[in-house]
């Protein structure tokens, strides 16, 4: 449920904001509106909560607060929580500025101005912001890991189960050689288990703590960074005090991340809108994942997919403008970093949804073995042709010419490759033989590639096992 609003006017000149003290003149009401950013920034209202009790836990470790301010300011804090938690939690437009301010507002009203108007001592708003967001986007990027190892999961269920399906595999969009379908989703499985390795990366870069640092140039009164930073499930600290405010390289680089494997996702998604289509039909996509025509009774459109494929442009886009607003910025703090909260949340629940929903389509989809074999042409085993005269000892480079020919001749005769007799072969090179006819077999093509990362079963299995290793 949505905290609740209660409209009143804009603050007044010197009034509730945590920094009107020094101002004399009024806020124009629409530069209110557009300086705040608790109808976003409240996401982080569990994150402020936890860094609060942290920071008056250390403010009562170096004496600032008493044994009962600490009780009272730990017991408001939980209250306040609790009312974000129930949708009770109002907020005062033109007074709650941000997350921050208006959990702090509140604090005061629940337990008396006097003891909670000293939890902000030696702390700032930009090192809390900081705060805030590394938490709340480490938490949310362990919730996209689990995301992802359930996708992979799926992916190396479904190559284990169907391993004997044979398919077309292309380059330029062109039939190229045979695969085994399996090999088709581990080569986009072993692309987002690599995305899984990066993320783990990332999450322990963002799981680094700037509580502490003060506005810039560090806190005065002696608190314990390590210790905070342990409570608060921190890894490490951000070692200089200007650098930590000022940094938002963590949510560039968990855009940068998300932007890579949505880049996957979309190559993914398209291949298999391509593998939907009537001409290939080699797979179908549960009605769950698909829509209708309003005017075409007959469709079934794959509008996941294609969501999956579009969205990436959203999440790319993110990243970049982000990449802008940080580019020019001098140290330390400055507002523009505020731009950096509303593309990282989108972004993450972007890149959540659609692994999700990849999860959904690839565990729902039907795929159609025969008519993945049907597509299966003898021009596909030229390769196959050369292969064997090198065997023979000539040439690749010559027999590559060869094998050219035989397909030339195919074609001139208008008869499939593989139908082609022994006579016709041998009038092409007398190097043939009659053994040449098991050449055109598409199980012995994709069994002869044998080397590590090869089609054959048992390199695909070995694929599936390495696959399965990288999700521990």
């Amino acid at each position: 449920m949505a905290a609740q609003e209660v409209r009143t006017p804009g603050s007044k000149p010197g009034g509730t904001m945590l920094w009107g003290g020094r101002f004399t003149g009024g806020l124009d009401p629409l530069m209110v509106s557009y300086n705040e950013s608790i109808y976003y920034d409240r996401a982080f209202h569990t994150q402020d909560i936890l860094g609060s009790i942290a920071w008056a836990r250390g403010n009562h470790k170096v004496g600032i607060l008493s044994d009962a301010e600490f009780k009272a300011i730990e017991e408001g804090l939980k209250k306040v929580e609790a009312e974000w938690v129930d949708g009770t939690f109002k907020i005062i437009p033109g007074v709650d500025e941000d997350i921050h301010t208006a959990n702090e507002r509140r604090l005061g009203e629940i337990i008396g101005k006097d003891i909670g108007g000293k939890l902000h001592t030696g702390r700032s708003r930009n090192e809390q912001v900081a705060t805030d967001m590394r938490m709340w986007l480490r938490d949310e990027l362990r919730k996209i890991e689990v995301f992802l190892v359930d996708f992979l999961k799926v992916v190396a269920a479904r190559a284990e189960k169907e391993i004997d399906f044979v398919m077309p595999g292309y380059t330029h969009l062109q039939r190229a050689q045979p695969v085994r379908w399996s090999h088709w989703m581990l080569s986009y499985g072993l692309a987002f288990a690599s995305d899984l390795e990066r993320l783990r990366e990332v999450i322990a870069r963002v799981n680094r703590s700037p509580l502490g640092c003060g506005a810039l140039a560090g806190n005065p009164f002696n608190i314990d960074r390590d210790a905070m930073a342990k409570e608060l499930g921190f890894e490490g600290l951000m070692w200089n005090s200007m650098g930590a405010v000022a940094d938002r390289d963590f949510v560039l680089e968990a855009m940068q991340w998300g932007s890579t494997l949505m880049s996957h996702m979309s190559r993914w998604s398209e291949d298999l809108i391509i593998y939907s289509t009537g001409e290939f039909s080699f797979v179908r996509l549960a009605d769950a994942y698909s829509t209708g025509s309003s005017l075409m009774p007959q469709k079934k459109n794959p509008d996941s997919l294609e969501l999956l494929r579009g969205k990436s442009g959203r999440a790319f886009g993110q990243m970049a403008g982000l990449m802008m607003t940080l580019k020019g910025l001098p140290s330390t703090y400055n507002k523009d970093l505020q731009e950096s909260v509303e593309p990282m949340l989108d972004h993450v629940k972007t890149v959540g949804d659609s692994i999700q929903i990849a999860t959904g389509v690839l565990s729902t989809l039907a795929a159609n073995s025969e008519k993945m074999r049907a597509a299966l042409d003898g021009f596909m085993l030229a390769t196959d042709l050369a292969d064997y005269l090198v065997r023979k000892g000539v040439p690749f480079r010559e027999t590559h010419h060869i094998s050219g020919q035989v397909v030339a001749l195919s074609e001139k005769t208008n008869t499939p490759m593989e139908k082609l007799t022994y006579e016709q072969l041998e009038s092409v090179d007398a190097r043939f033989k009659p053994d040449v006819s098991e050449c055109f077999d598409f199980e012995r093509s994709v069994e002869m590639r044998t080397s590590k990362g090869g089609t054959s079963k048992k390199c695909v299995l070995e694929q599936i096992e390495v696959l399965k290793s990288m999700l521990a």
